[in-house]
């Protein structure tokens, strides 16, 4: 598969993610998690924010977020704009009058990983729910002291790749970061669950879990 650049799409879509739903919705029930879609995110709780494809949809209306910051987007969806108040310290580094810019091809692929990996988790762990969460952008779950997930790109990748970190350092050939293990979503058969999941199966297999 073709290396499709998504760092600017990334950053974008963190931003929202942490500014117009995690923050908003912290402020509202206490909550910060968030909850993959086939097609995006949305909020665990309320207020009812969502993005689908490159669009935020709230409240019957769909509001393109490319060539707008944080704080019109908010401002469609009715809440304020901002992080969920000093919760943690590295987050997407946004500020709320940032103009943001999204690719729609990087979009749809970084929305397929997550979309693939929360599947792959589920089918992991059955008893557990996948957490996008908004401090790192990434969909996980804890299970038997193992975390499991795919992250959007960071400093390990700059692009999707899914991961296992067993808490403790391992060696060998399989643990191929200081964390762990991590494979970027395009070498596993282009990012399909199948895949994914075979990773993970094979990473709790390897770590005793």
């Amino acid at each position: 598969m073709t290396h499709i650049s998504t760092e600017p799409t990334r950053r974008a879509l963190h931003a929202v993610a942490e500014l117009v739903l995690a923050g908003p919705q912290h402020r509202s029930s206490g909550h910060i998690r968030l909850t993959v879609t086939p097609t995006g995110f949305r909020t665990f709780a309320g207020p009812d924010v969502r993005v689908d494809g490159t669009d935020l949809v709230t409240a019957g209306q769909r509001v393109p977020i490319d060539g707008r910051t944080c704080a019109e987007l908010a401002a469609a969806a009715g809440v304020r704009a901002g992080d969920p108040d000093g919760l943690y310290h590295d987050g997407s580094g946004a500020s709320a009058d940032q103009v943001l810019s999204l690719d729609t091809a990087a979009a749809e692929w970084l929305e397929r990983c997550w979309a693939a990996g929360a599947d792959a988790l589920t089918r992991l762990d059955p008893q557990q729910e996948p957490i996008l969460w908004p401090e790192h952008f990434d969909v996980g779950i804890e299970s038997a002291g193992v975390g499991y997930g795919v992250s959007p790109g960071d400093k390990f990748f700059d692009e999707p790749y899914a991961y296992v970190n067993p808490g403790e350092p391992r060696t060998g050939e399989f643990w191929n970061v200081p964390f762990g293990a991590a494979r970027r979503m395009r070498d596993l058969d282009g990012g399909r669950a199948d895949a994914v999941l075979s990773f993970f199966v094979e990473g709790r297999r390897r770590a005793g879990a």
